[in-house]
């Protein structure tokens, strides 16, 4: 994992009905430095792997004349590279330069010279003055995903110091005139082909990018690229459609992205803007599926409160209950009626919700009879957090309204229901809301990624996470 675990971020991935992305990523120059560090530490490895093959030949060497030699067993003991940058041209794409880069190897030599003198030892070779240059390509590939390659790489070996254990000091002649060159061809050869093996090693790992990622049983969400990747002077940046959708059934909302930018910060490795429209896109999506609904029963009230969810407590309010249904248990059932929407503002995110309640009797053989229903606008805080890979969330009730729909048990005063329903939002509503909403859902990542030192703020529209990134 390296460098290209940030390139894998960039890729274009075609789809997208949508004008304006739901998420924006920008990767920032301390994150580019971070994948160079990572970067340097693959290559220096693949460079390691460098075989020579054995290799002899026949030369003239004054003053000894014909000497026949050949070189076996070389291989790498060490390779360094001290000086790497990585540069990102406007609107083009990455370069990788390698500068003052060294390689170190040992191996054995023999020469045959005046037909009958034989000689052999063994030689180490410094290599220094390497440089390489490389720019890298990003595309997807036939799943969506990212896919890495080498576009171009030149290598250039510079000066080359050998050291021979054992003959005599001509062979250095030999060696300055005739095997210095064929060993930094031979080197020279192999440098840019395992580069590119180092890029292309990457694409198994950019495979794992969560293209569409699932979140439970009822929802998925896309991080497909709505737009190419904008490369500046010292930030990519990257619009992802970041929407939510049923399983197995992609519908639009009602609604569309606006438009926001990501403010100029460069703190952290990472930046993530979430906007409103992805988490307005869960509320359509878990709405379509249902499941926004709450039946609740008095064995989920508290045992020490004073108030529990039977005809006797809500007959002292409404004589009508306490007359027709006396001493009967009750159930409440809670029902969306409209997509709930969620708004950010600067340090507050707030949503909005309308929702019915409907009252019933619980007969003693178990059928319900209807007594009431409630219009209900409900208005609670969300307070946002990153957990793992995963954007999760509380709510807190901040208001309700309670208005009267329908009853079936003569006219009554609604506001005196509303210290009932305030116990029922405080321990039952509002704890389960908070369960489901912990579990968060995922950011988008590649392999192995972890978030470290991590920020969450809450702006005009969106949610601005700032983060370093570790891989493992």
């Amino acid at each position: 994992m390296f460098l290209c675990c940030w390139l894998g971020l960039v890729a274009l991935i075609p789809t997208t009905l949508s004008t304006n992305p739901g998420v924006k990523v920008r990767l920032t120059e301390k994150g580019i430095e971070y994948g160079r560090q990572l970067g340097m530490a693959v290559i220096q490895q693949k460079l390691r792997s460098i075989k020579i093959p054995d290799f002899s030949g026949t030369e003239t060497v004054s003053p000894i004349g014909k000497v026949q030699y050949s070189l076996s067993n070389m291989h790498i003991v060490n390779v360094g590279l001290p000086k790497s940058s990585v540069d990102l041209v406007p609107g083009t794409g990455v370069t990788l330069s390698i500068g003052d880069a060294f390689i170190s190897l040992n191996g054995n030599w023999r020469v045959k010279y005046l037909r009958i003198i034989k000689d052999s030892g063994s030689f180490d070779l410094n290599v220094n003055g390497l440089s390489i240059a490389t720019t890298i390509s990003i595309k997807s590939d036939e799943t969506g995903r990212p896919a890495v390659s080498t576009a171009s790489c030149s290598a250039t070996v510079g000066s080359a110091k050998v050291k021979f254990h054992g003959g005599a000091s001509w062979l250095y002649n030999l060696f300055t005139t005739f095997i210095d060159k064929a060993l930094r061809n031979a080197l020279q050869k192999q440098i840019c082909p395992l580069v590119a093996d180092a890029v292309s090693d990457l694409n198994p790992q950019l495979k794992t990018l969560n293209v569409l990622a699932k979140v439970d049983k009822y929802a998925e969400i896309e991080y497909s690229m709505v737009s190419s990747p904008t490369v500046l002077k010292s930030s990519i940046d990257l619009s992802l459609k970041g929407e939510f959708y049923n399983i197995g059934k992609h519908q639009e909302p009602p609604f569309s992205p606006a438009a926001f930018n990501l403010p100029p910060q460069n703190n952290n490795m990472l930046y993530i803007g979430m906007s409103a429209f992805t988490v307005n896109s869960a509320a359509f999506v878990y709405n379509n599926a249902g499941v926004l609904s709450l039946s609740v029963t008095d064995d989920m009230i508290p045992k020490s409160s004073p108030i529990r969810l039977n005809t006797n407590t809500f007959g002292v309010i409404i004589p009508g209950i306490a007359k027709q249904f006396p001493g009967l248990m009750m159930k409440l059932l809670m029902k969306m009626e409209k997509i709930p929407t969620l708004t950010f503002e600067p340090n507050n995110a707030t949503v909005q919700a309308t929702t019915t309640v409907t009252a019933f009797a619980i007969q003693t053989n178990s059928t319900l009879s209807p007594l009431f229903v409630l219009n209900l606008e409900a208005s609670v805080s969300a307070r946002m957090f990153v957990s793992e890979m995963k954007l999760a969330a509380a709510v807190t009730l901040n208001k309700m309204d309670l208005t009267l729909a329908k009853s079936n048990v003569g006219d009554f005063q609604v506001s005196a229901l509303n210290s009932i329903l305030q116990v029922v939002f405080k321990w039952v509503v509002i704890p389960t809301v908070n369960v489901q909403l912990a579990k968060g859902y995922p950011l988008p990542t590649i392999g192995k990624m972890k978030l470290v030192n991590t920020q969450l703020n809450v702006l005009k529209d969106y949610i601005l996470i700032g983060t370093d990134v570790q891989f493992s």
